[in-house]
């Protein structure tokens, strides 16, 4: 079913009445709308008659549990995220329903902020699923600024245009010099908040005291120097987006207060004690595996979850190679227009030398190559001799040789043995030429003269 409209509707299915009358006033306290089954049979009943958005479950029922209406469920509405809730008893049940399927589980009795959460992060996810199953007719062309045809950022591009109109937080995990800036920037443009503020914060850019007083405000006399009452970025992007770029440079401490916005959708401003309320879609981004960071008690698991409900992975340059010379274009305009330049053209050889280079610095250092070549260049053409020496010397590190014949091709065909040898690194290497060509010992140009020798595309 999809196309659901109206409000978030949850489904709350327990026996015991005074347990599922307590689950449904929680429900509409946090402003949502719940539907109450008090057994699995009334369960499936109901969502054979109706979308839901998420599924409140306990496993322990007298005329179905909630293993079996789970399973009829799944098979009414495979991708509807159902949280099963168990006593510590029956805690393998559980994760034997998430191993078929189920989005969560909860213990007995339960933590009221882990089940907030858990809501929070199945209705956001079933958004972001609802989107995918829209039919393509009906998704908006996306805007963005983001150039890239490759595989690589087609697939991202797909993502953005799925998560974008939801409300989910979203979790950008990228390297250094990426763009996940524009990403952020494309899932804010192509949002229902597109009118409305879109704020970044860097947050390794600040010591831990700017940088609460920078999202949360602070009250005048908070601190030395705080004259007048300031409000923070939090309130500069209510009703839009605000983008926490870094987010996993923050301390332990920061994260909590982080987490309480997250959660409660308020905050309280520094050397203040007033609580503001704030509607604000947060978009975070790191170039850290937060995951690894959880593991070693360096970033905290209930925060990473809740970021982490949508996670979109911006491809480094390098993998990417057949994206570098429209960037190239792209940026030598701009340059030349910027420093009023007359840019008739870019060498072949130029061109050669930007697409072979493996980019450790991905589009910031290609956009800053350029920005110098464009400053430095004499004429009206840019050539390999205004790039950074680092990039010029690349082509040194690249000798013309003959590629190794595989072991297990048959011996008297060098012909075939080459041919076949450059097809299968190509395909390690997804396509990419430039990554294949480093891979073989021979330049880029070397690889297209032989693959246009052995007439493949």
């Amino acid at each position: 079913m999809t196309g659901k409209k109206g409000p978030i509707t949850i489904l709350v299915v327990d026996d015991d009445q005074v347990h599922r009358f307590m689950l449904c006033s929680l429900i509409k306290e946090w402003g949502w709308r719940s539907v109450e089954a008090d057994d699995g049979v009334t369960a499936v009943a109901a969502v054979a008659k109706q979308p839901y958005d998420a599924v409140l479950m306990d496993v322990r029922m007298a005329k179905m549990d909630g293993r079996e209406a789970f399973t009829r469920i799944q098979g009414l509405q495979p991708a509807l995220p159902v949280i099963i809730m168990t006593a510590y008893s029956s805690v393998d049940d559980a994760v034997e329903a998430i191993q078929q399927g189920a989005h969560d589980y909860l213990t007995k009795p339960l933590d009221f902020d882990r089940l907030r959460l858990a809501l929070m992060r199945a209705v956001d996810h079933q958004q972001v699923v609802r989107r995918k199953q829209q039919p393509a007719a009906e998704r908006k062309a996306l805007e963005t600024a983001i150039i890239g045809s490759s595989p690589p950022m087609q697939e991202l591009l797909e993502m953005v245009g799925y998560v974008a109109p939801t409300e989910a937080t979203v979790l950008i995990y990228g390297e250094s010099g990426t763009g996940k800036e524009l990403v952020a920037e494309a899932l804010h443009r192509n949002s229902e908040r597109r009118n409305k503020p879109f704020v970044k914060v860097n947050c390794a850019a600040l010591a831990e005291s700017l940088l609460e007083s920078e999202l949360f405000g602070h009250e005048k006399g908070a601190f030395t120097g705080a004259e007048k009452r300031r409000e923070g970025k939090f309130v500069q992007a209510d009703g839009g987006t605000l983008f926490l770029d870094e987010i996993g440079e923050t301390s332990q401490a920061m994260q909590v207060k982080l987490l309480r916005v997250l959660q409660e959708h308020e905050l309280q401003r520094v050397g203040g004690e007033d609580t503001v309320k704030v509607d604000v879609r947060i978009i975070a981004a790191t170039n850290r595996n937060l995951e690894e960071e959880v593991s070693r008690n360096a970033f905290r698991e209930d925060l990473y979850y809740r970021l982490n409900v949508v996670m979109l992975t911006v491809p480094p340059l390098r993998t990417r190679g057949a994206d570098i010379p429209a960037l190239v274009e792209h940026f030598a305009r701009k340059f030349a227009e910027k420093n009023r330049r007359v840019l008739d053209r870019i060498t072949s050889e130029c061109m050669e030398l930007l697409t072979d280079y493996p980019w450790p610095g991905n589009v910031r250092e290609l956009e800053n190559a350029i920005e110098r070549g464009i400053i430095l260049m004499r004429g009206t053409e840019l050539t390999e001799k205004s790039l950074p020496l680092s990039i010029q010397k690349q082509a040194d590190k690249l000798p013309e040789k003959q590629a190794p014949v595989a072991d297990e091709v048959e011996a008297g065909s060098l012909f075939a043995a080459e041919k076949q040898l450059i097809l299968r690194t190509l395909e390690e290497t997804a396509g990419n030429k430039s990554e294949a060509a480093r891979r073989l010992g021979i330049t880029r140009k070397t690889l297209l003269n032989k693959l246009n020798k052995y007439e493949v595309e």
